[in-house]
């Protein structure tokens, strides 16, 4: 990046610095969630369809937090972000403890509650910093979301070689969320119950932007619960190679997210979000095809750096369509349509990869993002 950019960026995290430091723990954990996947997937003795099905208890999860969050957030004010970090924390020691089925099915039931309560949290924050300066700064954001779920990812994957226990990883993890956790108290946007009462919901909005986060998000998670199995059995990798595949979709997105900060001030979401498809689809196909892991990586890398500018800006198109009487309610909302991904996608790939083998679930990403184009067609209509 040339030095505009760079300073966009910094410029965008000084504004945001609170709501960072949450993204920047969610990131942690899934990082080492991705990484730990081979580990807990023996742990419990699941096989691939049966591991992406238990998967899905952080769906029910993230169900309740569509219901709870913006009560949550009503309620806590300040303390929102500091509480569900806390929260969060907690919830990720349950996967490290979980050896059947039904234990690992509820940890991640929890585990979806508490990620999804932060990211709502999260978010609306951001959205209200935008409102307020009148600039972008979702990007910046998920950009440290990934930065953070790249490291936790590497220094997992050297856990693992290391013979440490996933208890303990996500242990040590919680130390350092607890840490950053001091960063992410800040004030809200007071509105009146008046104005609540009087705004409508814009269901269609948040439909179509909520549909264009779940396939964006669905692509990432399904690298980020998948890749390093597909590195270690399919093309024969260790531990720590298994783990540079999450890692490297971590580190693409965050440079596509920082840069993307800087273009989506110049340019139109719409354009960003096509460039992103052609490229996410691109990446999936070389995955699906590579015969080494180093060209894994590189499929893996360049569907991060596609992929990773279209949730944020689906999230932030929200934020700035409605009205601020209900940008968390509906920011929630589309927010719950598009994280339903990172739990779906993971699933959906186990059920294909045990009957079609990993090859061919990397391919049908490449359809999955296929589906993008028309929702950017209604979207230019609604006037996006």
């Amino acid at each position: 990046m040339t030095n505009a950019p760079i300073m966009s960026v910094l410029s965008a995290l000084r504004i945001s610095h609170r709501p960072a430091a949450a993204f920047c723990i969610v990131g942690l954990f899934w990082g080492s969630m991705a990484a730990l996947a081979p580990q807990l997937k023996a742990q419990i003795n699941a096989d691939d369809a049966q591991f992406g099905m238990l998967l899905l208890g952080t769906s029910l999860g993230l169900l309740t937090t569509m219901i709870l969050a913006p009560i949550f957030d009503r309620i806590m004010g300040q303390w929102g972000l500091p509480v569900a970090a806390i929260g969060l924390a907690c919830a990720f020691l349950l996967p490290g403890l979980a050896t059947t089925h039904m234990a690992f099915f509820l940890a991640m039931c929890a585990a979806g509650l508490g990620s999804g309560l932060l990211d709502v949290t999260m978010n609306a924050r951001v959205s209200e910093l935008e409102a307020q300066h009148n600039r972008s700064l979702m990007n910046a954001n998920h950009g440290m979301f990934s930065v953070a779920y790249a490291l936790g990812a590497f220094c997992t994957g050297l856990g693992r070689e290391a013979g440490f226990a996933p208890f303990t990883i996500f242990a040590t993890v919680g130390v350092v969320a607890l840490l950053l956790v001091t960063r992410t108290r800040m004030q809200v946007v007071e509105i009146s119950e008046e104005e609540r009462a009087a705004a409508t919901f814009p269901w269609g909005i948040v439909g179509l932007c909520g549909a264009v986060v779940l396939i964006a998000f669905m692509a990432e998670a399904a690298v980020e619960s998948w890749s390093a199995l597909h590195v270690e059995r399919t093309l024969g990798g260790r531990a720590a190679q298994g783990a540079l595949g999450p890692t490297m979709l971590g580190l693409t997105m965050a440079v596509g997210r920082f840069g993307g900060q800087a273009v989506a001030e110049k340019w139109s979401d719409l354009a960003v979000i096509t460039g992103g498809a052609i490229l996410s689809i691109a990446g999936a196909l070389i995955a699906a095809l590579a015969p080494t892991p180093l060209i894994a990586y590189i499929g893996f890398g360049t569907l991060g750096l596609g992929v990773s500018a279209i949730g944020p800006i689906g999230l932030a198109m929200v934020g700035r369509m409605v009205s601020p009487a209900v940008r968390t309610k509906a920011i929630s909302r589309a927010a719950v349509i598009g994280f339903s991904g990172f739990f779906v996608a993971p699933a959906a790939m186990g059920i294909i990869s045990h009957s079609y083998g990993l090859r061919m679930a990397f391919a049908a990403l490449a359809l999955l993002v296929v589906a993008l184009f028309p929702l950017l067609v209604v979207l230019k209509r609604r006037g996006a």
